[in-house]
């Protein structure tokens, strides 16, 4: 059996999608997601956790993410985790990313596309 690094999220964006361009053509994109989960605890009460998560968009995914998207929408998104590391001020620094490859629009019709998918 092979080994499986797969991540299915549904939530929405904090922010609008941040763009690199590179000097090839091609792009990347980063934004946060957040997903909520909400529960009863035993005292009957609504407790609701939510948890941020870092995407990495690339390409044709990315460009589509920046025309159809803002700060809020919701979406389906699947990928794979990649954890990161660097230096700040001669401190190693570590990040988790998803790194998405297919992904589907949640929010009323956003234009003329309710749903898309890219390849990383």
């Amino acid at each position: 059996m092979g080994k499986t690094n797969k991540v299915i999220l549904i939530g929405n964006f904090g922010d609008a999608i941040q763009m690199h361009h590179f000097d090839g053509g091609g792009c990347l994109g980063r934004v946060s997601m957040a997903t909520t989960e909400k529960y009863k605890n035993k005292a009957g009460e609504v407790v609701s956790n939510t948890e941020w998560h870092n995407l990495v968009f690339r390409n044709k995914g990315a460009e589509v993410i920046e025309k159809y998207t803002k700060k809020g929408s919701k979406l389906y998104v699947e990928g794979r985790l990649k954890y990161t590391s660097w230096e700040k001020d001669g401190v190693k620094m570590y990040g988790t990313e998803i790194h998405v490859n297919e992904f589907e629009f949640l929010d009323a019709k956003p234009t003329d596309a309710n749903s898309s998918s890219a390849s990383a």
